[in-house]
């Protein structure tokens, strides 16, 4: 019942959902224009007002909802009933209205502030350790904000996951998420993804329910403004270098895949088309990732004092209006952070308003006469060229076009000191020559000229300088290299850069103030001397990724690998990055050193050096833990010359697996074996390695019925297990048949079995069916396997692996027939009840049927 500036909800007996028996749970979702669904409202994310609240339930029961618990009335009746009366004074839209009932556990923050957490009694204690960092969050937020918490007390709710349809589902002062990511004190690798999750949940509090975006297209703002809090918090609890290594790969992630329209992210087309949909799946996880990154670029342009301005003025209570859109933002971009004008005129158009991010690629040449460097750069762009225009290759612009705005800075690492060069416009011509001055000296005797003959790296100090500069612009000058950006690598592998030179190494934009991909290209030596010397994550990693990649290897490239490897002070994720480095890089050509470093180092900290097998386990060392973790999954991917793995990675982890023992270890050791298993899933069964086979498979029908006996965390073990044996399924399937691997995981799709394990053996049914039998197929037993599952996240979990199958079948041009009864079917889904009731699961078979029809998975990409 609405009046005038208030909503007011009655809940009671008669008119209920149909809930959870089992667990005699009732609880609403946020999910995308289903409010009305379940209260009569306004379902408008433009239409805001207080609400009063009253929920009448069982005295066992306790009724979780927005605002302030006001009273709680305990009726006369019999039985008795008890009415919870909540009022919400903050303005919010009808989405973020949301209710739990359910016989809960409370526990309130035990550190004073203004949190309550509630799950089921069995999953209490889990509970008591998870939420034990939160306060850092909460306190994190208010003193960066300036502003207390804008909703009272804040409400955490945790349901068992096979309830719910998102592991995470908002409301204005609460949030219900997955029991899944609870985890005791036992449990290691996954306290920081729990931790960063719960973050985000409480920053989306104050950026996207109470302050809201004014139009749909101003959404990417609110996430962004969340995830940008989420960063902060991460910086400040989990560490510098955890966060600038995560921020590293998300912008990664999003100059792969931001190729297209839809994932512009202020597009009106997108936000009007899509009605929504576009914060889903793969291409909102893109969209969020991107709008921090450009809102992080923002704050480096105006700094962090004035950006954090912004932001305390855009939750502050005196503000009149509880919304904010994108032109508002840049108008305080524009006022507070004094950015100029020009500068803004351009950054919202080409990174808000359109898609694609910059490509640069770069190559030296040392000019030793002169004593400067010669920066030739290449621009291009992610995004893909309209094939009805005249544009270059692999995505690079069209001459004349207006690029981005801003200047990139070089560093310049020499002899004598580092050096800053702000000289990289990001916009400009296609190629073009940049000079660096270099103020280090090289020592007089550097000048002296040889005899005869070149050094052997290919350069040679006779070179006259200006031959050597007529040389390098005329080749960036060919008309040629605008036909293919392959000749230009080809150019910059080539530079003439001589190791008699002041340099020790170069980076471009060192501290990530743009999202850009970013090739860049100087001497072997000189990334040795970057992973070595330089103390930055972003750099080691960037290392390490140009060096496993080298197409002929040397020891001194190994050698810098596994010393980085044991470097005991080095980030531990960087360092894991090391460990699948040196793995890439064993070959016959190098003995094997890569696997021999590894196995070294494995057997350096687990091993007992008097009997030569491994200690029991004792995981104090955290960062250890996590690299010795990795060890056995980076030897699996060791291969041959005939690409198989060596017998010794195979017997390596066999005895690891053997003998492991996890007795007197304050740690569960769930986590350590399912690596240990997923490492005998990647490996690659030659004539050597076959016989090791049965021994394996022998291990984990072990630890399968291990688990099954005594059920571990969540499933995880029995997962990698059912995943293991089926990527040994279709390494060896000329000699199993799959028939007999589907009897084996059959059993595992039992209602009785956790949620995951049965996906995951439903996965893994399906990835077999299309192996033995096709698309056609594994589509029928998709809709088989959907129409059982009674989980609607199960059944989410489903449709994307089967879009993932379509993804790939269309990638590499198989042209497998659907019929028309598997279309018919597909419809019928789309249009069922199950479908509607769960908005991811009817979006991702909207984007099957697409993928079917020959057209991109989303309607803006038609």
């Amino acid at each position: 019942e609405h009046k005038t500036g208030s909503g007011r909800l009655y809940f009671g007996e008669g008119r209920n959902w149909r809930s959870f028996c089992q667990h005699n749970v009732l609880h609403s979702n946020s999910q995308i224009r289903r409010a009305h669904c379940w209260f009569p409202c306004i379902d408008s994310a433009t239409q805001r007002c207080p609400f009063d609240l009253e929920f009448t339930v069982s005295t066992d029961l306790v009724a979780v909802s927005n605002g302030d618990l006001l009273y709680q009335v305990l009726s006369k009746e019999d039985p008795p009933r008890k009415t919870y009366v909540y009022k919400l004074s903050t303005p919010v839209s009808a989405q973020w209205i949301s209710l739990v009932v359910g016989p809960f556990e409370v526990l309130p923050d035990k550190n004073g502030i203004s949190v309550s957490h509630m799950c089921l009694s069995s999953t209490l204690s889990k509970l008591d350790n998870t939420i034990s960092f939160f306060h850092d969050a909460y306190s994190c937020y208010e003193d960066y904000l300036a502003a207390s918490f804008p909703f009272g007390l804040y409400k955490q709710i945790f349901l068992p996951s096979e309830m719910v349809v998102s592991p995470t589902s908002f409301g204005a002062s609460t949030c219900i998420f997955s029991a899944d990511i609870l985890n005791d004190e036992k449990v290691i690798d996954q306290i920081i993804g729990t931790r960063i999750k719960l973050a985000y949940a409480l920053a989306r509090q104050w950026f996207g329910i109470y302050t809201s975006a004014e139009e749909p297209n101003d959404d990417w703002l609110l996430d962004g403004l969340a995830g940008f809090l989420t960063d902060l918090f991460i910086k400040r609890y989990l560490g510098n270098n955890e966060a600038r290594y995560r921020r590293f790969k998300a912008n990664c992630t999003v100059c792969q895949f931001d190729v297209s329209g839809a994932t512009a992210l202020g597009s009106p087309d997108a936000s009007t088309d899509l009605y929504g949909t576009q914060t889903l799946g793969s291409y909102g996880k893109i969209r969020s990732l991107k709008a921090v990154a450009v809102l992080q670029t923002l704050e480096k342009q105006m700094g962090p004092d004035s950006f954090r301005k912004i932001l305390q003025m855009i939750v502050a209570s005196t503000r009149a209006s509880r919304t904010l859109s994108t032109k508002e933002f840049r108008h305080l971009a524009n006022k507070i952070g004094n950015l100029e004008r020009p500068f803004l005129k351009e950054f919202f158009p080409r990174w808000i308003e359109s898609c694609g991010c910059p490509i640069m690629r770069l190559g030296i040449s040392y000019n030793k006469r002169r004593n400067l460097v010669e920066l030739a750069v290449s621009r291009g762009c992610t995004a893909k060229a309209d094939p009805g225009s005249d544009s270059h290759v692999n995505g690079d612009i069209q001459e004349g076009a207006t690029g981005w705005p801003g200047m990139m800075s070089v560093r310049v690492h020499e002899t004598d000191g580092v050096y800053d060069h702000p000289i990289l416009p990001m916009a400009g011509e296609a190629l073009q020559v940049v000079e660096l001055q270099c103020h280090s000296k090289l020592a007089a005797k550097r000048f002296q000229k040889t005899k005869k003959g070149s050094k052997p790296d290919g350069s040679d100090d006779n070179v006259d300088a200006s031959t050597q500069e007529n040389r390098t612009r005329s080749i960036l000058t060919n008309p040629l290299l605008s036909l293919s950006c392959s000749l230009l690598e080809t150019y910059f592998k080539s530079v003439y850069c001589s190791m008699d030179s002041p340099l020790l190494w170069i980076r471009v934009d060192p501290e990530m103030e743009y999202l850009a991909e970013i090739h860049f290209h100087q001497p072997i030596q000189m990334w040795i001397n970057q992973l070595e010397k330089d103390k930055d994550v972003i750099s080691q990693s960037q290392a390490i990724a140009v060096l496993e990649k080298l197409p002929q290897l040397s020891f001194a490239v190994i050698n810098a690998l596994n010393n980085f490897l044991n470097d005991t002070k080095a980030f531990w994720r960087v360092r894991v990055e090391a460990a699948y480095a040196l793995a890439v890089t064993a070959s016959e050509e190098t003995d094997l050193a890569g696997l021999l470093h590894l196995v070294k180092f494995y057997k350096s900290r687990r091993f007992d050096t008097d009997i030569g097998l491994p200690r029991p386990n004792d995981f104090h060392d955290i960062p250890e833990y996590f690299v010795l973790e990795a060890i056995p999954h980076a030897v699996a991917l060791v291969r041959s010359s005939d690409k198989s793995s060596p017998r010794q990675a195979i017997e390596f982890i066999l005895q690891l697996l053997k003998y492991n023992d996890n007795n007197g270890n304050v740690y569960s050791d769930v986590y350590w074996l399912a690596a240990m298993v997923q490492a005998i899933g990647e490996v690659e069964f030659g004539q050597q390695g076959i016989g090791l086979l049965s021994s394996l498979l022998k291990r984990i029908d072990r630890l399968l019925q291990f688990d099954n006996f005594m059920p571990g965390y969540n499933g995880v073990l029995t997962v990698s297990c059912i995943r293991a044996l089926a990527r040994i399924a279709e390494r060896v399937s000329s000699s199993i048949c799959l028939d007999r691997i589907c009897e084996l995981i059959a059993p595992f799709r039992s209602m009785d079995k956790p949620w995951k394990v049965r996906i995951e053996a439903s996965r893994v049914l399906l990835d077999l069916e299309l192996h033995h039998k096709g698309l056609d197929a594994a589509l029928l037993l998709f809709l088989k396997y959907t129409d059982e599952e009674r989980s609607l996240r199960g059944a989410t979990k489903l449709a994307v692996h089967v879009l993932r199958i379509c993804q790939a079948n269309v990638e590499s041009n198989v042209t497998d027939q659907i019929k028309l009864p598997t279309l018919f079917g597909l419809l019928h889904l789309l249009s069922s009840k199950k479908a509607y009731n769960n908005v991811l699961l009817r979006h991702n078979v909207f984007c099957i049927l697409q993928i079917a029809a020959g057209r991109s998975p989303t309607l803006y990409g038609v």
